[in-house]
């Protein structure tokens, strides 16, 4: 009677034990993708747009959507730089209504808003990125924003 007492206390102690892995886990992973957002917020804000591509994932596989389909980092970059080319266009940008969803240890999905404060107008959207995780951190590996 003891020896079946015990087995359901040893089943439960365990299942907390494994939350608590996993939460710590999504914590530090949340807490490394914030920190990849306001490092490019950072950089965006001091006009480097080249710093603010750091967020994202350096291949020609990189895909970002908003009017268009862009495939490739350095495209990417060349189309921001094209958009952006004076410090007034780029404004000061800000993310917010963050939401951090990990899909696997290696991969997580964020939902958000963005905005940019410029001196004649505030224009703003949602994005959906997907990070994927790689040996040298989190990075953006597809952006769709509007």
């Amino acid at each position: 009677m003891k020896r079946q007492m015990l087995s359901p206390v040893i089943t439960i102690a365990a299942i907390l034990l494994i939350s608590a892995v996993v939460s710590a886990q999504e914590s530090k992973a949340q807490t490394a993708i914030r920190k990849v957002m306001e490092d490019q917020a950072a950089a965006w804000n001091r006009g480097d747009i080249e710093g603010f591509m750091q967020g994202y994932w350096k291949s020609e596989k990189l895909t970002f959507v908003s009017s268009r389909v862009t495939r490739g980092w350095q495209q990417t970059l060349d189309n921001y730089k094209r958009s952006y080319d004076t410090r007034e266009k780029m404004g000061t940008l800000t993310f917010s209504d963050l939401e951090i969803t990990l899909l696997s240890k290696d991969a997580a999905l964020v939902l958000g808003s963005w905005s940019l404060k410029r001196a004649n107008d505030a224009p703003g959207g949602k994005f959906t990125l997907i990070f994927r995780r790689f040996k040298e951190g989190w990075r953006v590996v597809h952006d769709h924003t509007s």
